[in-house]
């Protein structure tokens, strides 16, 4: 097989997962299927059945106060699979990758497809602290593979094999129009005011994306503007559990920009905001995190109509200001767009 795939086996060494991927796309109105095989050992399967389990969960709280009854983790989502025997139900055909798997793994090799539902949430993780320990707050997807008499039977580590998946969002096609807005102010001792507008040229950017911040300036004021400061915050809610709401810059940059009194002026300014210059502020949301893998700024969460928002757990979205310095003090303007 060319192909990659991702293999986990069982502290019992009785039980393999295999996954062709890790990171399954959400498009908003649908959400890639996980599509995996189960290795048993024949020996150790005897009579009982094999089961596969997806997971969606939200942590918030430290492992190491769980002695205490601290931590909180919360099931969203819990949907299990029957894969061996077979059900009676009708069986999907074989994906590509399952086939090949079959080929190589042999008889005891027993495919799955477990679908999910587009009203999850994403995979967010909030970036820990350097004093942190244990796993991180957020939310995560895990796919289970176990063997069992029935659900109701206790499965113990040791005789399951787990691998984390991510759910990851996917921009729409269909985009609004791009976000703009406007604001004036009145000095005392100047009769006409400041009027600063600001936009951007599309509605959705894409990570690793350079955003374009439309500017005119129109001073018709006795005052010059010596400064031009934008900066971008990531604003993230925690629904779910603490209804805690945190604001984190993620960017801040000057621009040593005059206008004069009584003058237009026009710029367009280019920011790139990156996880790279944001890895020491705790609690910053970062779409979720495979082990040995980097990550990036979370993305928005797309509110779909009539979804719950206490499911997704976790809300993010982005606001862009833009402030004017004045000459004798003052700031100007607060320009706010996703």
């Amino acid at each position: 097989m060319s192909a990659k795939v991702y293999k986990k086996t069982s502290p019992n060494s009785k039980l393999s997962l295999y996954l062709g991927k890790r990171d399954f796309v959400d498009n908003v109105d649908s959400v890639e299927e996980v599509d995996g095989m189960v290795l048993v050992d024949p020996e150790y399967l005897k009579d009982r059945k094999v089961y596969v389990s997806l997971t969606c969960a939200f942590r918030y709280g430290r492992d190491d106060l769980e002695v205490y009854g601290l931590s909180f983790r919360k099931d969203i989502y819990l949907h299990t699979v029957q894969v061996y025997p077979p059900t009676g139900e009708e069986k999907k055909p074989q994906t590509h990758l399952q086939q090949q798997l079959v080929k190589k793994l042999g008889e005891y090799a027993y495919p799955f497809n477990i679908t999910i539902p587009t009203n999850l949430p994403c995979s967010v993780t909030l970036q820990p602290g350097p004093d942190d320990v244990g796993k991180s707050c957020g939310v995560d997807f895990e796919v289970k593979a176990f063997c069992a008499d029935n659900l109701e039977e206790k499965i113990h580590k040791r005789n399951s094999v787990r691998l984390i998946i991510r759910k990851v969002q996917f921009a729409p096609t269909n985009t609004g129009e791009a976000p703009k807005a406007e604001t004036v102010k009145q000095f005392m001792m100047s009769d006409k005011p400041l009027h600063l507008e600001a936009s951007l040229d599309k509605e959705i950017y894409y990570h690793g994306e350079t955003i374009h911040v439309n500017v005119k300036i129109t001073n018709n004021t006795n005052k010059i503007v010596k400064k031009v400061k934008l900066s971008i915050d990531q604003v993230t809610d925690v629904v779910l559990y603490s209804l805690d709401k945190y604001s984190k810059t993620v960017l801040s940059e000057e621009f040593a920009d005059n206008v004069n009194a009584n003058s237009t002026f026009t710029k367009v300014y280019s920011v790139l905001p990156q996880l790279s210059g944001n890895r020491e502020k705790r609690g910053l949301a970062l779409d979720g995190k495979l082990k040995h893998q980097d990550t990036n700024l979370a993305s928005t969460t797309i509110l779909q109509p009539g979804i719950d928002k206490e499911v997704l757990g976790i809300l993010v979205s982005y606001k862009l200001k833009l402030n004017l310095m004045v000459s004798r003090g003052g700031i100007l303007g607060d320009l706010t767009a996703r």
